[in-house]
């Protein structure tokens, strides 16, 4: 007789290890948020590129409009150059009977026609100008003419390109590093993280960043991973610390340095709410004065976010002539300051000197300098500007000098400071930021600027700009 066979117990679904399926877990995890993170970011950029870029061409548009009203009509510039700065810009009339002879630089479509009959309120558009795509404006200019102002926006397509390219490596690359990542902490175990994790939490509640990861001291070189994040976290809390002591500071010397402006217009405002009982002359003096401290304040503060960023903004550089820029910063100044003189000497070769710079930028350097010899030169002085080609090394050497009170041995090493002025300067308007930014300007450009006692008198800024020939 056949022995009858047991049926076999029915298998059992055995569940992957915890280690496996908190590797898993974790990957996934990571890699998910990654991705999203990755995706998240690229849509942020994208859309701040283009705000900013809108914004800066919504500045141009606006000062074209005010020279437009200033000059009067005829406004036509040339080809947009630059890939920054400046924009170009044309008017259209209302009626195509009244266009000018020569043909328009930008496309003229019906809705700029309503526009300038302000039919239609202003409007962005995108076109291609000699090969170049720019973004447009139109906006109203009055008597019946609409302003049409363009920057060039390869460079803004250029970087959207740039940030794809690499949060799509950064996204392609965090999968399998969230795979060996979550295969580790498997591995490892979670008891040295416990420890990160109680500092991080602490750092958080108490807001304190004096606070430090302790774990067990090892050989230097020898540290494990959990070591080498603990020695990483314990930096980046010391970068942090510090910055929130600059951010500090900088809150401080702000509040200071508006708080006299600010309180010169609460009383220019006050007293301009009881206009009635002013006379016309009182009333325009008050009015002068709002308006030149409201101007005062929106400038401070526009250089605070400039300098609070600790960096310049990251725009595209091209070939400049820092010469050309120079002369233009000169005429602009000599139109500022009509009581002073100002001479502009360059040397050979200057002229053709060619440096891979942001022009709005180096205009606003040279300009910064310009202000501050100005604004120590007496009535009648002389403000001296040259450009020379170093025999050493071939920079171009921009010197900046004024005949005024001159600088102080012990404010020297204090000049470029921000909220810095000198007891001299103390009566002069002023925030004290225009050589903080003149110095993160020049240094975002590679460029060295020092400030010195002139002979026989004076401040003397010298200004070195890595260049070459054309």
């Amino acid at each position: 007789m056949t022995p009858q066979r047991r049926p076999r117990p029915p298998r059992r679904h055995r569940r992957p290890p915890l280690r496996r399926r908190l590797a898993l877990t974790a990957s996934a995890a990571v890699a998910g948020v990654a991705l999203a993170v990755c995706a998240g970011a690229y849509g942020v950029t994208v859309y701040t590129l283009h705000r900013q870029f809108d914004l800066q061409l919504t500045q141009a548009a606006t000062l074209a409009v005010q020279q437009q009203r200033d000059n009067g009509p005829g406004v036509q510039a040339g080809e947009c150059r630059y890939l920054s700065a400046p924009a170009c810009a044309q008017l259209v009339p209302v009626s195509a009977a009244d266009d000018p002879g020569e043909a328009y630089l930008l496309p003229v479509t019906g809705a700029v026609r309503e526009v300038a009959a302000r039919d239609r309120a202003p409007f962005y558009s995108s076109a291609r100008v000699a090969g170049h795509p720019v973004r447009v404006l139109t906006t109203y200019a009055g008597k019946g003419e609409a302003m049409q102002v363009a920057l060039r926006s390869d460079g803004v397509r250029r970087a959207e390109d740039q940030v794809a390219g690499l949060l799509a490596l950064i996204g392609g690359a965090g999968v399998p590093v969230a795979a060996l990542l979550g295969y580790w902490v498997s591995r490892s175990g979670l008891a040295p993280v416990v420890r990160l994790t109680s500092t991080a939490e602490r750092i958080t509640t108490t807001r304190d960043a004096g606070l430090r990861i302790e774990l067990p001291a090892a050989p230097r070189g020898r540290e494990d991973e959990i070591g080498r994040l603990a020695v990483s976290f314990n930096t980046m809390l010391d970068a942090l610390e510090e910055s929130l002591a600059a951010q500090r500071r900088l809150v401080a010397d702000a509040s200071h340095e508006l708080r006299t402006p600010l309180t010169a217009l609460r009383t220019n405002a006050e007293i301009l709410l009881r206009a009635e009982q002013l006379t016309p002359r009182q009333r325009e003096r008050a009015t002068g004065a709002l308006t030149r401290q409201l101007r005062e304040v929106t400038t401070m503060v526009n250089d605070l976010i400039d300098l609070a960023r600790d960096e310049e903004p990251r725009q595209a550089l091209e070939p400049v002539r820092p010469a050309a820029l120079l002369e233009h910063a000169v005429g602009a100044a000599r139109d500022h300051w009509p009581h002073l003189a100002f001479t502009l000497d360059l040397g050979p070769g200057t002229p053709d000197a060619l440096a891979a710079a942001v022009p709005s930028r180096l205009t606003r350097l040279f300009a910064n300098l310009l202000d501050n010899a100005a604004k120590f030169s007496p009535a009648g002085g002389r403000v001296e500007v040259s450009a020379a080609r170093s025999p050493q090394d071939g920079r171009l050497e921009i010197a900046v000098r004024d005949h005024g009170p001159g600088i102080d041995a012990a404010d020297l090493p204090h000049v470029f400071d921000r909220f810095y002025r000198a007891r001299a300067a103390r009566a002069l308007p002023g925030s004290g930021l225009g050589l903080a930014m003149a110095r993160q300007i020049a240094q975002t450009h590679g460029a060295e600027l020092t400030a010195h006692q002139a002979p026989g008198g004076g401040a003397l800024f010298r200004l070195r700009l890595p260049v070459e020939d054309t």
